[in-house]
């Protein structure tokens, strides 16, 4: 009988140690996306910014997007995107065909500033529901998923057409 209680006492007391971190990271859940997105904004503005005006059209290939057309692009995508995770916030009107370097920076902020205020109105475990999305919004994926998914490619998809 006593063995049977120690064995319990041990039972609970290491369930309670292995579900303190699996609490501790859902709290921060929200704040390192918050993190991670303000910092890929700041890369973003950067590689926007970093661009003469005059080299806005610039095309590496005549096939391709100009710098000003790719920037625009991540401003789309991003809105088009976080626009499936719901909020009260105003989904940003972009511009997809602007083509001045002010008009293409302050289209991507307001993609960037679109995802901050999202991210703001959920919590850590709003996060983690599933929302539906594109196409046809059969697969469903989880809040938290598309701010992630959307801080790897964006500058990606701007890089390269620097050099």
């Amino acid at each position: 009988m006593r063995a049977l209680r120690l064995l319990g006492t041990v039972s609970v007391l290491a369930l309670i140690v292995t579900l303190e971190p699996v609490q501790a990271q859902a709290v921060a859940l929200k704040a390192e996306i918050l993190t991670d997105w303000t910092a890929l904004k700041g890369t973003m503005d950067k590689l926007a910014a970093e661009m003469p005006d005059d080299k806005y059209t610039f095309k590496p290939t005549p096939a391709q997007q100009t710098f000003g057309e790719r920037v625009v692009h991540v401003a789309t995508v991003n809105a088009g995107i976080l626009g499936g995770i719901g909020g009260k916030a105003a989904k940003p009107t972009i511009d997809a065909k602007a083509t001045t370097k002010a008009a293409a920076i302050k289209a991507l902020d307001d993609s960037f500033n679109y995802g901050i205020a999202l991210l703001n109105e959920h919590t850590d475990q709003a996060m983690l529901t599933l929302v539906p999305m594109a196409p046809a919004r059969r697969l469903r994926v989880k809040n938290s998923a598309v701010l992630i998914s959307r801080a790897t490619p964006a500058a990606v998809s701007i890089t390269p057409r620097l050099t």
